[in-house]
């Protein structure tokens, strides 16, 4: 394994021999005189730690700490002086310096500090690497499908994989929007870094922001310590950003800003920090015609649709549908403890026929509802639920508004009654019970509806 790389800055010539002396059996060490050569080092380097003396020529160590932070954040400071005084201590532990050391201390001192030094930034490694590693486990299932707009997709998504071009992935809710943007990560030279997913529409309004870029400790009420944004827990990999639409003008226009100058500015901070991510939007919204409406900002539509993917609707590949089926029921088998092992003919008819507008999300929802519940190995057709039976009455009740009163009343009703039966799983005389209605009327109801 590569050693960590301690980077001394002093301008004594002695004072860097030493620390050299004392670290190199345990670091790879670096050492420059003054701070510009220690921010082209930075720059230019994989660089751990940083051992940086107070008072250099051209630029206090203190200006020095807070160019370092610019440029990698990650990066640990140890300040190092021969006074040490209450002010300059806050100042540097504000910007963001691991700890303070006064001359003369101790090599035990010194190892001590810069071993919690780069335990700290290895647990936050640690902590981020995971996060993208239970994000990319959490998603990682296949783009299942054969049809040739999905191997058009699959040969679409290799492509994009090569680049780091900003990214803008359309398609209805529920098409797996996320999952595309998961497979071109996998497939790209970010791989081994982080895909961390945001959708801002599950996010309150007002934590935004904090959300995205982070905050600094005390930048508003609750602000107990400081956090990273997506942003920088994304940094050297990938941000999915979902429901892009849904983004208030304010926010696009800080987006904006970010795309354009690669740096964030946390809430409540004073400095810019650089960052290094391949931005992935997703909306299922038409965001040319939320330009035309004045409801997106067509810069940043310009900027975002660097790269479009279109993933098509499930209704436009039915013939995906069994090898989509298979695969749900394979992998809610193994998650429920079940074992079921296929649907019947009829069943799988049934969903072919259903125009499915939640698309793959719904149809997984309805297989995993159904592996819960079927007590046999084959999932039949009455075990399927009553809206995928009778796909009709959905879209009837949604255009009841243009519908004489008398068959949006009948329409309504139906919903109600077909409800309270899937409710009772199928028992007509206590959904009867429920509903107030002798069974034969109810029957009766059920034969007009033509309901099994």
């Amino acid at each position: 394994m590569a050693r960590p790389v301690v980077l001394v800055v002093d301008d004594d010539p002695g004072v860097r021999e030493s620390f050299r002396l004392t670290l190199e059996d345990h670091y790879d060490v670096i050492d420059v005189a003054d701070g510009p050569a220690a921010l082209d080092v930075v720059r230019a380097s994989q660089v751990d730690l940083v051992l940086l003396d107070i008072r250099l020529p051209e630029m206090d160590g203190i200006e020095v700490l807070e160019r370092i932070k610019a440029i990698d954040d990650g990066i640990e400071v140890i300040l190092v002086t021969a006074v040490k005084t209450v002010r300059t201590a806050v100042a540097a532990m504000k910007l963001g310096a691991f700890d303070y050391l006064t001359k003369p201390f101790e090599e035990d001192e010194l190892l001590a500090v810069i071993g919690r030094a780069l335990d700290k930034r290895s647990l936050e490694r640690e902590v981020t690497f995971l996060r993208g590693e239970l994000a990319r486990t959490q998603g990682a299932d296949e783009i299942v499908g054969q049809h040739p707009s999905m191997q058009k997709l699959h040969r679409l998504i290799a492509q994009v994989a090569r680049t780091t071009a900003t990214v803008l992935i359309t398609g209805e809710s529920g098409t797996g929007k996320e999952l595309v943007a998961r497979a071109i990560h996998r497939q790209g030279p970010r791989d081994p870094k982080p895909f961390v997913a945001v959708n801002p529409a599950a996010i309150p309004e007002t934590l935004i922001e904090s959300e995205l870029f982070g905050h600094e400790k005390g930048a508003f009420t609750g602000a107990y310590q400081r956090k990273l944004g997506r942003f920088e827990l994304a940094q050297g990999g990938t941000l999915f950003l979902d429901e892009i639409g849904t983004l208030k003008a304010e926010l696009q226009a800080k987006l904006l800003r970010v795309l354009q100058e690669r740096e964030i500015e946390r809430v409540g901070g004073t400095r810019a920090i650089k960052i290094d991510v391949q931005v992935i939007a997703a909306t299922n919204v038409d965001l040319k015609d939320a330009v035309g409406r004045g409801a997106f900002r067509e810069d940043l539509y310009y900027r975002l649709n660097v790269v479009r993917v279109e993933v098509p609707p499930l209704r436009e590949r039915a013939e995906d549908i069994p090898l989509l089926v298979e695969h749900f029921i394979r992998r809610s088998s193994r998650e429920f403890n079940k074992r079921v092992e296929a649907l019947s003919p009829e069943a799988l008819a049934a969903l072919q026929e259903y125009r499915w507008p939640g698309n793959v999300r719904e149809l997984q929802n309805v297989i995993e509802r159904s592996v819960v519940l079927v007590e046999g190995p084959v999932i039949q057709l009455n075990d399927l639920p009553l809206d995928v039976l009778l796909p009709e009455h959905r879209r009837k009740v949604q255009e009841a508004d243009h519908l004489p009163l008398k068959s949006a009343t009948e329409d309504f009703e139906r919903q109600i009654v077909l409800r309270v039966l899937e409710r009772v799983k199928g028992n007509r005389s206590e959904a009867a019970r429920i509903l107030g209605l002798h069974r034969n009327s109810l029957n009766r109801m059920l034969e007009r509806w033509q309901t099994p």
